[in-house]
């Protein structure tokens, strides 16, 4: 009878022990994939930041009266490239990137010639394509960051959670409304 209590409660706490370290390692795992989809969302945005200079330099050449309007967007830019924050604190500088971005535009509105102009045209073409590829890779950042916190708040991972610190992510979200509209490219 004891050996027999022995094995129960001994593969009981081996069942125990997988299913414990089962939960670990997945919680782990999503929390990973939640740094990997971050770090597409950083190459796309580090390539944005590099567009935008030129983008800037391109209309400066047809619109120089326009100088509080460069100063905007170059600042915009410097901020959210300097942000290494958290999720939340990094949506909120592109989104004014974004907008300072939409002024640039309307600007460019303005110059027939410059709208014409091959150099602007083909920056506002990658300029669409890191955009798609920004929209692309938070979609797969949000998809992780919601199924990292599902298991962060279900039981019983919630329990393991709890216990090693793992907390609830913020997802990237746009805050604006207007922001939430796509980004109007006229050519």
């Amino acid at each position: 009878m004891e050996l027999f209590l022995v094995v129960v409660f001994g593969g009981g706490f081996l069942l125990f022990l997988i299913i414990f370290i089962t939960i670990y390692n997945s919680l782990v795992g999503l929390k990973n994939h939640i740094r990997e989809s971050w770090a597409d969302i950083d190459v796309q945005m580090k390539r944005r930041y590099d567009l935008i200079p030129n983008l800037v330099n391109t209309v400066k050449g047809y619109a120089a009266h326009e100088k509080v309007v460069f100063e905007k967007v170059v600042e915009a830019r410097n901020r959210a490239f300097a942000n290494n924050g958290r999720y939340g604190s990094q949506a909120l500088d592109e989104n004014q990137m974004l907008q300072t971005l939409k002024t640039l535009f309307a600007v460019a509105e303005k110059y027939p010639e410059l709208k014409a102009n091959e150099n602007f045209l083909k920056l506002q073409q990658e300029l669409v394509d890191t955009e798609d590829k920004i929209a692309a890779a938070r979609r797969f950042f949000n998809g992780n960051v919601r199924d990292y916190n599902n298991k962060v708040q279900m039981f019983p991972s919630i329990l393991v959670a709890g216990m090693f610190g793992f907390k609830i992510e913020d997802f990237f979200e746009v805050e604006d409304d207007a922001v939430r509209k796509a980004v109007k490219v006229a050519m």
